[in-house]
């Protein structure tokens, strides 16, 4: 038995969430702990998504703060299980991505694992996208060769779909390597768009979007970016999707109420997933949804409506809370670096193959 833990900052902002698992022949979820974002850090890592002044300096003095947040966030989890350091063999930090961009060789994400070490006394891996991209490959997503390992289906075609500020699918099939790629933003836009409108961070349950309707020029619009004409694999992020983009779409169109545009932005979500799913998988017999788009009611409704043969639910019907799901891949990401187990996938990402992923910052 070893214990490993995972510290997940998505492109959401919204928080860090830190997960305790047991590794075995199998994979356990043994204790959680959420750090929600200090607004002042989520400013300023937001502000580093696109260049500005003095940007080496803020991002060496944000990733101190964002460091020091997640050490707090470990040593409190570890009270809480009356758990020493001792007792961890690894952390697997993804830090948080500032900048993503695999067509010009590169990816970025700040989250100093030296200091992580120095203020934990744990073993520390990271970096976990490098090593892909150097490899010709995207570098992302990360997590389907993790969706691989804890939802194994032998019996039809599976996809899990993470919905974080951007979507990602894994594509399950019997005697098949597994597949999977982004598929466009999750809910980067909406929570953009709702923050802009009315200074919340989300749209609970979708109930904005609900309360509008879907204006179809608009969506016709957004449908136009590129990214959506091309096939996997391929990733994206806020380089690409991010207010300014819809904004410049907005601005070539007549006025469009502010509801209105929200309830857009969803059907923008949910259609480039159902679209992205029906190209690469047919006969998808059950999506497993997790990540922050599982809890909003008004995606997952249109989900179902627009995949009627599939079932679509909570990766919780198998046991795995979907807050959770990402946080545990980069604990077990850690475990396969320590072991010498590759966990790229070159079908996912691109790369010309297998690769052991993650730098090791020994305690």
């Amino acid at each position: 038995m070893a214990l490993y833990i995972g510290v997940m900052s998505g492109t959401s902002l919204d928080g860090l969430d830190i997960a305790l698992i047991e590794q075995t022949s199998a994979i356990r979820l043994i204790a959680t702990h959420y750090l929600p974002m200090p607004e002042s850090l989520r400013a300023e890592l937001l502000g580093l998504c696109a260049s500005g002044p003095d940007e080496i300096a803020r991002s060496a003095i944000a990733q101190q703060h964002w460091v020091a947040l997640a050490a707090q966030g470990i040593h409190t989890l570890l009270g809480q299980q009356r758990l020493s350091p001792e007792d961890i063999r690894a952390i697997g930090s993804h830090g948080q991505t500032i900048r993503h961009e695999p067509a010009r060789g590169f990816t970025v994400q700040i989250g100093n694992p030296a200091l992580l070490t120095e203020l934990t006394g744990i073993t520390v891996v990271s970096d976990f996208r490098s090593r892909d991209v150097a490899a010709g490959g995207q570098g992302a997503p990360l997590v389907p060769a993790f969706h691989e390992a804890l939802f194994e289906e032998r019996n039809g075609n599976r996809a899990v779909l993470n919905v974080g500020g951007f979507s990602n699918l894994s594509l399950i099939e019997p005697n098949a390597p597994v597949a999977g790629f982004d598929c466009g933003p999750g809910n980067v836009l909406m929570d953009a768009w709702i923050h802009r409108q009315r200074g919340e961070n989300y749209d609970r349950n979708g109930e904005w979007a609900a309360s509008g309707s879907i204006d179809p020029t608009l969506l016709e619009a957004l449908l136009s970016d590129p990214f959506f004409a091309t096939q996997g694999p391929k990733s994206t992020g806020r380089e690409v999707f991010n207010l300014p983009w819809l904004e410049g779409h907005l601005s070539r169109l007549p006025q469009v109420a502010p509801e209105d545009v929200q309830a857009t932005l969803l059907e923008l979500t949910a259609h480039t997933i159902v679209q992205s799913l029906q190209a690469a998988q047919t006969e998808t017999r059950e999506l497993l949804v997790c990540g922050g788009g599982a809890h909003n009611a008004t995606l997952m409704k249109r989900l179902a409506e627009r995949l009627p043969d599939a079932t679509v639910a909570s990766t919780a019907t198998h046991g795995v809370d979907p807050d959770w799901v990402e946080a545990m891949a980069f604990a077990w990401l850690a475990h396969c670096c320590l072991e010498g187990i590759t966990a790229n996938r070159p079908s996912v990402t691109g790369a010309r193959g297998l690769r052991v992923l993650g730098a090791i910052y020994p305690n």
